[in-house]
């Protein structure tokens, strides 16, 4: 598992490693306060987003996150974010998170395709067995979107997160595992043909 910036490239939507250039296009499209609302992150402004960038940035530095930006190819812009992160190298396994999209273009082929690219990164060149994922228990929309995936649910890690906004969390998790990975993979190539 090299932790190293790559592209991640499909039809719809292309993945940018995080550089401190993209702060304003970030911005630009992160500061919707519904993006935040269940994250244990608060991004209200420029200086949130600031922090926000940095965060990431510095984690990659650490080996331990793989920042991206989101990109829809039809148009060039950037239109959120996301990471590999929790990356343990021994284990084999990470967790595809800290995922935001501008409601414009939520629920959509974009981040069918951008998990897609994620998971097929982590199974088929890092060789995962295990890629996880996880949300806020009360956070509907990522649930489902999650489990559209092929993702598994494991359980609730009750009061697993103090959030930024203090705020004490319970955190549901999924996982895909790498004896899942080809009907995981099937099912959302499928997603993109229709």
């Amino acid at each position: 598992m090299k932790i190293k910036p790559l592209i991640l490239e499909g039809k719809f939507v292309r993945l940018e490693p995080l550089r401190l250039e993209h702060f304003d296009s970030l911005t630009e499209v992160g500061l919707d306060e519904s993006l935040w609302l269940w994250t244990a992150a608060i991004v209200r402004n420029k200086e949130d987003m600031w922090r926000y960038v940095e965060t990431a940035l510095d984690e990659f530095k650490r080996k331990i996150s793989l920042p991206f930006v989101t990109v829809e190819k039809s148009s060039g812009n950037i239109i959120g974010s996301t990471r590999f992160g929790n990356i343990n190298v021994q284990s084999r396994r990470a967790e595809i998170g800290w995922t935001w999209i501008n409601p414009q273009w939520q629920r959509t082929q974009i981040n069918t395709e951008a998990k897609l690219l994620m998971l097929s990164h982590a199974f088929e060149t890092w060789n995962c067995i295990r890629v996880e994922l996880k949300t806020d228990v009360l956070n509907e929309k990522s649930r489902n979107a999650i489990k559209r995936l092929g993702a598994r649910e494991e359980g609730i890690l009750r009061r697993h997160t103090i959030t930024e906004s203090g705020r004490i969390r319970d955190t549901v998790y999924y996982s895909i595992l790498d004896t899942e990975w080809q009907n995981v993979k099937n099912n959302l190539q499928t997603k993109l043909e229709v």
